[in-house]
């Protein structure tokens, strides 16, 4: 069973199984390993027998066309929806992404969290003007750029535009923030759609392959105009990244607000800027991300610990939806890939992966059988073995030496 993991993932060997083998000898051999296989291997057979193929005999490369034919008609569902909810709720008929927003604030999981003061940003851009960005979208004065655009899309131009040099400079004055820099406000979601930011948007997603952005210092989602001719999949797949974006915006903030009495609050800042939250705790030599504990407490609510995390974060902060559900929720038909993230099928020692945004990316990008994408599969996978091999004492202890240094900082 751990070869099928080890396979599964791509994992070195024979260093993934050694080090699987202590984990479980550490957690007194409760076979996790054995279980998760055993789970994931039913549940891929249960989910290839419901695109009509029989799993004792169905090759690879039959299983990897079934599911580009199912997410193709998934999408071509979808985006109908997603112009329908335009036309009806927006008056902006045709726009895809338009509708992609509406959708998004409609199912309830827009919430509010951290983010830096519009204030401070604006500070922030003054001493270090994003002049290529401004120059892309036709402004002369930093003043005019920063009251016509909002403080997400300035961010999301200098992202898109700006040379290395600038963006470190930023992320040094990220270090000097203070809690007082933040306030608590709802989750911005955003889409530029004047005619200079499709110019940049077309430039940008044709370069980077994506059109969602995710700002956690802002709190914010920015999901660029997708082009007119986008290929079947692409609706698919940026609506799942936005989710997915929601759900590492909601980790960072409450990774922030654990952050919040420490002195050097501007270093937990430009970590999350950065995307590396983390604990001290390792599972197989990696240390374990706070999104990792973000899902940890969201899938067992009971084992948190009010005493332990107030005041600085109330369970409702450590709450992680699933990306599959909400999308059925927008549309129905979408309810196929349910519990499926994780979820993949070995062919020849290699998964064919039944993660809808593998199967949306191989879709849209018309990869073969032999050039597919697996990695959101693996990713989910990797995070599954983990969550399994968490215990709570350490999680909880884990938590404690990053609160700790806030108590002592605080007193002194």
């Amino acid at each position: 069973m751990t070869r099928f993991l080890s396979e599964s993932l791509g994992a070195a060997e024979p260093y993934f199984q050694t080090e699987l083998r202590k984990l479980e000898r550490a957690h007194g051999n409760p076979s996790a390993d054995i279980s998760l296989s055993t789970k994931t291997e039913r549940e891929a057979r249960a989910k290839v027998r419901e695109l009509g193929l029989d799993p004792k005999d169905t090759t690879g490369k039959e299983l990897y066309q079934a599911l580009l034919e199912r997410v193709r008609a998934d999408d071509a569902r979808l985006v109908k929806t997603l112009r329908t909810r335009a036309a009806t709720h927006i008056s902006a008929e045709g726009d895809i992404v338009a509708g992609m927003v509406h959708a998004l604030k409609d199912a309830k999981i827009v919430h509010s969290g951290l983010a830096l003061k519009s204030t401070k940003f604006k500070t922030l851009m003054k001493r270090n003007p994003p002049k290529r960005a401004m120059k892309r979208l036709g402004y002369r004065s930093l003043d005019s750029y920063l009251k016509h655009e909002s403080p997400a899309l300035v961010l999301t131009a200098a992202r898109l535009c700006e040379n290395a040099a600038w963006q470190k400079t930023l992320l040094d004055e990220y270090k000097k923030l203070k809690s007082s820099d933040f306030e608590a406000r709802t989750v911005t979601i955003a889409h530029p759609n004047t005619a200079r930011w499709q110019d940049l948007a077309h430039s940008s997603v044709a370069t980077t392959r994506h059109n969602v952005l995710s700002l956690p210092e802002l709190g914010a989602v920015v999901i660029l105009p997708l082009p007119a001719n986008a290929p079947a999949g692409a609706t698919t797949a940026s609506l799942a990244f936005a989710l997915h974006a929601l759900n590492d915006l909601r980790a960072s903030s409450s990774f922030l607000k654990l952050s919040l009495m420490r002195r050097d609050f501007g270093a937990a800042v430009q970590t999350v800027a950065k995307g590396q939250p983390a604990l001290e705790a390792t599972i197989l030599d990696q240390v374990v991300p706070w999104h990792i504990v973000q899902r940890y407490y969201g899938r067992l609510q009971h084992l948190f610990n009010e005493d332990l995390f107030a005041p600085h974060i109330q369970l409702e902060d450590m709450s992680w939806p699933m990306v599959e559900e909400f999308l059925s929720h927008i549309e129905p038909t979408l309810e196929f890939w349910h519990e499926s993230a994780a979820l993949g099928i070995l062919a020849e020692h290699q998964p064919v992966s039944l993660n809808i945004v593998d199967a949306a990316l191989n879709l849209c990008n018309q990869l073969p059988f032999d050039q597919r994408i697996v990695q959101y599969y693996q990713q989910s996978l990797w995070h599954e073995i983990v969550l399994k091999y968490l215990k709570h004492d350490t999680v909880e202890s884990s938590v404690m030496s990053q609160l700790q240094p806030q108590l002592e900082l605080a007193t002194n």
